[in-house]
């Protein structure tokens, strides 16, 4: 009787699958096992797993060697991932599951010592792989089925233990199939952020955030402590549209991965927001270790990434975001390769003007030197500013407006003109990689972007008076297309112009 089987399961390797051929060999030598192939400390223990769970699920484990080659070799091999499948294929190389049944199958999952299946990070990376590379169907956690289920095109079973799959391959007690959700992001997301109607005052403010929201474009908020900065901030996502299905399972897919996908949510239908506070390190923000992993930049794909206190980040954590917000993804290199983690975020940033936050203020006298403002305002270098394109100062709300008890503009009436605006950029783009404005590059700004005499004369004026760089300058059009496209503008004006060059960077001149 041969004793070699193949099982196929899949490792990841930053956010993609990797198809990994489990293959085992019984021996004649005393019974041990040996696990080669670039394994980590995690699958090493598993022989140890798959012992016990072989055992508790009234199954015979081989008297024999077991060699256990996880190919390519050349991948290593991190995670429990790989449990269930090398149970499998000791199984099925000691006669007890026929071969044939596993053909066209991937196999996931960690095993508990009583044989019951356990939740594995990243299920929604290696189902995608699955079926990109072919298989017709793929065994996973019962707690991650659901998770699976959202990739179209393949079979999903769900396994609560190593017992009921053996008894489902062996034919005698089948596993029902796991179906996808149908339409899945038809409800809309319980939103639980900070509604625009309980910020009162700041409308110049909200404005400013509308327009970012409406084209995806970055924000600077600075003013005094307590003047609402951070609510207006957590505020933002309330009227952001609806992630699309492709961003939603962009989305899912990192964060399954990063093993952070709420419980019994399969799939996140709500744009993220990250506020890392400003102690993080640089692997925390941008991602990295000894295998990269993504950071919070990653984290906040598709959404918002908010760093309050802005200059009491370190230097180098700062100017490390000017590449991936040009570039929209972060590239991590290590001796052994290169990973690129995707970072397409809007980054609302909020600060102090000055040390004690009084400078500029009208009714609290700043206590800070000339040098010390100086010196805390060039923590943020010019190559950063000039890559935030709405620049807003925000003043101490006055005691009329806070006490007054009339009802604010709620969130869903801004958001509805916010979804209004997209659309305009989606059935601008339609077809293309771009999703808003803010994405355009110099080649889509002259196609989509065209301006009169009248603007370009505007232009000409502001790149001497502002001293705009070429950067600056595409991101002042950018940005007045943005605000065409709220007011429904099939072209950009003066007016459009001119209120997109009143965001850009000043010199905190309060």
């Amino acid at each position: 009787m041969k004793m070699l089987a193949h099982v196929f399961s899949s490792a990841v390797i930053g956010l993609e699958g990797v198809v990994i051929d489990i293959e085992v060999d019984l021996g004649h030598g005393e019974p041990k096992t040996f696990i080669v192939g670039l394994p980590d400390q995690a699958v090493k223990e598993s022989q140890q797993r798959v012992y016990s769970a072989i055992k508790n699920s009234n199954l015979s484990n081989p008297r024999r060697s077991i060699t256990v080659n996880l190919a390519p070799a050349s991948v290593r091999k991190e995670g429990p991932f790989f449990d269930l499948p090398i149970a499998i294929a000791i199984l099925a190389a000691n006669g007890q599951i026929p071969q044939p049944g596993l053909q066209g199958a991937m196999v996931i999952g960690e095993l508990s010592l009583d044989g019951s299946v356990r939740h594995v990070r990243g299920i929604l990376a290696m189902a995608a792989t699955a079926r990109q590379e072919g298989f017709e169907r793929i065994f996973v956690p019962a707690v991650d089925a659901p998770e699976a289920a959202l990739i179209p095109d393949i079979e999903v079973f769900p396994v609560e233990s190593l017992e009921k799959l053996f008894l489902h391959l062996t034919g005698q007690e089948l596993i029902a199939q796991a179906l996808p959700e149908e339409n899945p992001t038809a409800k809309a997301p319980a939103f639980d952020q900070v509604d625009f109607s309980e910020v009162k005052g700041q409308e110049h403010v909200k404005r400013a955030l509308e327009v970012a929201a409406a084209g995806g474009h970055n924000v600077l908020m600075a003013g005094s402590p307590g003047a609402g900065k951070t609510l207006l901030a957590r505020a933002i996502t309330s009227i952001l549209p609806n992630p699309s299905l492709d961003e939603a399972l962009e989305i899912t897919r990192i964060y399954s991965i990063c093993d952070m996908l709420p419980s019994a949510t399969p799939l996140i239908q709500t744009r993220p927001f990250r506020a890392p506070h400003h102690t993080i390190s640089h692997a925390g923000l941008v991602g990295g270790g000894n295998v990269p992993h993504p950071g919070e930049i990653s984290l906040a794909h598709r959404g918002v990434l908010f760093l309050d206190e802005l200059p009491e980040f370190g230097q180098r954590i700062l100017e490390v975001l000017r590449q991936p917000i040009e570039d929209k993804v972060v590239t991590i290199a290590r001796a052994s390769g290169s990973l690129t983690f995707p970072a397409n975020f809007m980054l609302i940033s909020a600060m102090n003007p000055c040390p004690c936050g009084y400078y500029g203020d009208t009714m609290k006298q700043c206590t800070c030197t000339s040098g010390a403002i100086l010196t805390y305002q060039k923590r943020i270098s010019g190559p950063l500013l000039d890559r935030i394109d709405i620049h807003v100062h925000v003043p101490r709300v006055e005691y009329q407006k806070l006490s007054s008890r009339g009802p604010a503009e709620s969130s869903a009436a801004i958001r509805s003109r916010v979804e209004a605006a997209r659309q305009i950029q989606l059935q601008r783009f339609e077809g293309g990689r771009l999703l808003n404005n803010a994405e355009m590059t110099p080649v889509e700004i002259r196609q989509y972007c065209h301006l009169d005499a009248a603007c370009e004369a505007l232009m000409q004026t502001a790149m001497r008076q502002m001293q705009l760089t070429a950067r600056g300058y595409h991101r002042v059009i950018k940005l007045a297309r943005t605000i065409a496209d709220l007011a429904g503008e099939k072209e950009i004006s003066q007016v459009h112009l001119a209120e997109a060059l009143q965001y850009r960077a000043k010199e905190f001149d309060f």
